[in-house]
């Protein structure tokens, strides 16, 4: 898995101060999309376990109040992704416990497959649907077009 981005201070990508990971890779390509440079998932560079070490060490430094983990991209849930992406909320549901964990994605969860859907379970909040230009809405929270659906999966 290639990521374009990381912040490990974030307070835009999901309530509170967060670490937010933009993943490479998206077979969506929505018209508008303000993140065209993370479609190809070739883009960025490779994530690698020092990458995933950083962002565990950002979640538990308490220096810093970090509410959770946010996943963009790109789409998380793109096939390329899915085992790196899966590998890293396993760890931090095992490490950093307290932590929530937010995922933004083209895919509808009603039409996940069952790699996507098990990493699904691992998530807390999931934003799904391509974004369409013409429904966008910035008064929106967390979602750019009212297609978009914020859907609670588990309560932290």
């Amino acid at each position: 898995m290639n990521i374009s981005q990381y912040y490990s201070v974030d307070v835009i990508n999901g309530p509170g101060t967060r670490c937010t990971l933009f993943v490479s890779g998206c077979v969506h390509q929505c018209k508008g999309c303000y993140n065209q440079s993370t479609w190809s998932p070739s883009s960025g560079v490779l994530f690698t376990q020092e990458h995933e070490d950083a962002i565990i060490r950002d979640l538990q430094d308490s220096r810093i109040f970090r509410r959770g983990l946010s996943l963009s991209g790109g789409d998380p849930l793109h096939p390329q992704n899915i085992e790196a992406v899966l590998k890293l909320v396993k760890r931090v549901r095992h490490e950093c416990p307290t932590k929530d964990i937010w995922m933004w994605t083209g895919y509808r969860l009603a039409e996940l497959n069952a790699e996507q859907q098990e990493l699904v379970s691992y998530i807390d909040v999931l934003v799904d649907g391509k974004f369409e230009k013409d429904l966008a809405d910035p008064s929106l929270e967390w979602r750019g077009s009212r297609n978009q659906v914020v859907h609670y999966l588990n309560a932290r």
